[in-house]
C-alpha cells in the first residue's frame, strides 16, 4: 500500500506542477516573466492578480475534491457530491442571504457572509441526511434526490432573493451562482487556508475509518469505528469545507463528482489513496477548468462555474447509467 500511495503522489504532484504552470501563463494579459522584477506592470498583473487567482483554484478545487470523496464513502453512494447532495445550493443561499441584508460586518475576524453560508451547508446537509435515512439506513436513492430537490429550492431561493434585492448585491449573488475564482491580492487565500487545511488534515487522518465505512457499517462498527461519531466529525468537516468554499468561490459544481471517480479509475478504491489524491487532481483540475475558461472567447472569458457544469454534467449522467440502481427511486 505504501508503495502505490508514493507512486500515486509522485504522478498527481507532477500533474498539479503542470496544471498550475500552464494556468499561471494562460490569460486575456501576456506577462512576461524575464521582466517580472523589474516591470510594475507585470509584477502587479502577476503577484496581484494572477498568482491569487491560481491559488484561489487550487485552494477551492483541492477542497471540493476531497469532500466529494469523503461524502462518497460516507454515504456509500458514487453519485454523492456536495453539489448533487445540495449542499453547495445550501451554502450559497446562506451566502446570498447575507449578502442581499448587507451582512459585511465580522465576528469575531470572521466575515458573516462566511459564517451564513457555513450555517446554509450544514443545514442543507442535515435536511438531506434526515430525509434519506430510514431507522438506521441511508437509502442511495432517496439520499440523491432528496439532495438534487434541496439544491434546486435552495437555487430558487437564490433566484428569488436576487430579483427583490438591490443591484449591486444583485450582480454579487449572481456571481455566487455561476462559481467565479476572481480574487485581488493574496489575503482571501490565506483566510482561507486557515480553515481548510486543518480540515483537510482532519479528513486525510479519517481516511481508514472511512475505507471501513465505505464498505458497510456494521464491519466497520465490529473492527472498532464508532461510526456515529465519524459520521457527525465527516459531516461537520465537509459542510465547513463546502461553507468556505461556496462564501468565496460560489457554487462550483461537479469538481467532487468528477475527480474522485478519476483517482479510482487510476489508482483504485483505497480511500487512504483517494483522499490525498483527489486533494491533488482536484485543484489540477479546477485551474486547468479556469483556464480553459479564460481562453475559450476571444474577447472575454466563461466563469469556471460553466466549465465544470458543462463537463460535470455528461459525467454524472454516464455515472448515473453506470449504477443503474440508484435510478431505480
Amino acid at each position: 500500500m505504501r508503495a502505490r500511495l508514493i507512486k500515486a503522489m509522485a504522478i498527481l504532484t507532477a500533474v498539479l506542477a503542470v496544471a498550475a504552470a500552464v494556468a499561471l501563463v494562460v490569460g486575456s494579459q501576456k506577462i512576461d516573466f524575464a521582466r517580472l522584477l523589474s516591470d510594475p506592470f507585470s509584477r502587479t498583473l502577476f503577484f496581484r492578480l494572477r498568482l491569487p487567482r491560481v491559488l484561489m483554484g487550487l485552494t477551492i478545487g483541492a477542497s471540493l475534491a476531497v469532500t466529494g470523496a469523503s461524502l462518497q464513502a460516507l454515504f456509500r453512494n458514487p453519485l454523492a457530491d456536495p453539489y448533487t447532495l445540495g449542499i453547495s445550493g445550501g451554502g450559497a443561499l446562506g451566502a446570498s442571504v447575507a449578502i442581499a441584508l448587507g451582512w459585511g460586518a465580522r465576528v469575531a475576524g470572521v466575515p458573516l457572509v462566511f459564517l451564513a453560508s457555513f450555517a446554509g451547508a450544514i443545514l442543507a446537509a442535515t435536511l438531506v441526511r434526515t430525509i434519506a435515512r430510514t431507522g438506521a439506513v441511508i437509502l442511495p436513492g432517496a439520499l440523491l434526490l432528496s439532495g438534487v430537490v434541496v439544491n434546486l429550492v435552495s437555487l430558487a431561493a437564490v433566484l428569488t432573493i436576487q430579483y427583490v434585492a438591490d443591484p449591486n448585491s444583485s450582480l454579487e449573488i449572481l456571481r455566487w451562482m455561476v462559481g467565479s475564482l476572481d480574487v485581488i491580492g493574496m489575503a482571501p487565500v490565506g483566510y482561507m487556508l486557515v480553515l481548510l487545511v486543518p480540515s483537510w488534515l482532519a479528513l486525510l487522518v479519517l481516511s481508514r475509518q472511512l475505507n471501513l465505512l465505505a464498505i458497510d457499517e456494521d464491519t466497520a462498527a465490529t473492527l472498532g469505528v464508532n461510526v456515529r461519531r465519524v459520521e457527525m466529525v465527516v459531516h461537520t468537516l465537509c459542510s465547513l469545507i463546502v461553507g468556505v468554499t461556496v462564501a468565496m468561490g460560489g457554487a462550483i459544481g461537479f469538481v467532487g463528482l468528477i475527480v474522485p471517480h478519476a483517482v479510482r479509475l487510476m489508482f483504485g478504491e483505497d480511500l487512504r489513496i483517494v483522499l490525498p489524491g483527489s486533494l491533488l487532481l482536484g485543484a489540477a483540475f479546477l485551474v486547468l477548468a479556469d483556464a480553459l475558461g479564460r481562453s475559450a472567447l476571444p474577447s472575454g472569458e466563461l466563469p469556471v462555474g460553466a466549465i465544470t457544469g458543462l463537463l460535470g454534467g455528461p459525467a454524472f449522467l454516464w455515472l448515473l447509467r453506470r449504477r443503474r440502481q440508484y435510478a431505480a427511486m
